[in-house]
């Protein structure tokens, strides 16, 4: 199994990076993970007809700006799009007029639309997907949520943008790969709900997770990769079994 960063910045893109967008490509199943900037570099990697999942942490705009490049993507499978419980209407405003061209009722003169779309919403545990995945609301502006996965015998946590609270743990128990947001480079008392490299860092020693990977690096705080080198260090004094993501990083699983 081959986790994929497209993209991993945070706000906004800038030369260190694209939004947030991670490829997970497993034995059976592509699963995306959110949809920023960096999901146009997806046809570049999906080159199978395995299934396409793509799961949306929230629906601020650096996690979802990449649903208006859905049309690029001539996929022979559908892609079947995730979202928390009561999230349809978000996503049905944001890939339809006046925000995109549509991808709900396909004009019949729009030939690049060729795409399908299915939508899930997802409850926390209880789901209809081909394989095991909780849906677990996390501490962040206007409901964010984080994903648990089990694919290919591993379980693969990822954050989405949370501050920690108490379903982190819930989320990154046991775990074999903690994705988790670094917005920040210090900690801070944040009411939006971030979190930053040492912080990150006690949530997977405690949480007894094999491997930590930082990603969602602020653009604002995060100028060079000099500093995510140096959240990476901060992070490994407390879990040495951290990497500081960059984009088209590829890590084996």
């Amino acid at each position: 199994m081959k986790i994929i960063f497209l993209g991993t910045n945070g706000w906004y893109s800038s030369p260190t990076g694209n939004t947030a967008c991670i490829l997970i490509d497993s034995n059976n199943y592509y699963v995306v993970l959110d949809a920023g900037n960096g999901i146009y570099k997806l046809d570049k990697y999906i080159k199978e007809d395995k299934p396409i999942f793509l799961f949306v942490s929230h629906f601020h705009v650096d996690h979802v700006s990449g649903f208006h490049t859905l049309a690029k993507f001539k996929f022979k499978q559908e892609l079947d799009v995730c979202v928390a419980k009561d999230r349809k209407k978000d996503f049905d405003t944001l890939v339809n007029p006046p925000y995109t061209i549509g991808i709900k009722d396909k004009p019949e003169n729009i030939k690049n639309l060729s795409i399908d779309v299915r939508l899930h919403e997802l409850s926390e545990n209880k789901n209809s997907l081909p394989f095991p995945v909780s849906c677990i609301e996390l501490f962040h502006a206007y409901k964010g949520h984080g994903y648990r996965f089990e694919l290919d015998g591993k379980i693969i946590a990822y954050s989405g943008d949370t501050g920690i609270c108490d379903n982190s743990i819930q989320l990154a128990k046991d775990a074999d790969l903690l994705i988790h947001e670094c917005s920040y480079d210090k900690p801070k008392d944040d009411p939006w709900g971030h979190t930053d490299p040492t912080t990150a860092a006690k949530l997977a020693k405690h949480s007894n997770v094999k491997k930590l990977i930082l990603t969602h690096f602020d653009a604002s705080v995060y100028t060079s990769f000099e500093k995510r080198d140096n959240a990476e260090r901060k992070a490994q004094k407390i879990f040495p079994s951290t990497i500081a993501a960059r984009d088209d990083m590829v890590v084996n699983l």
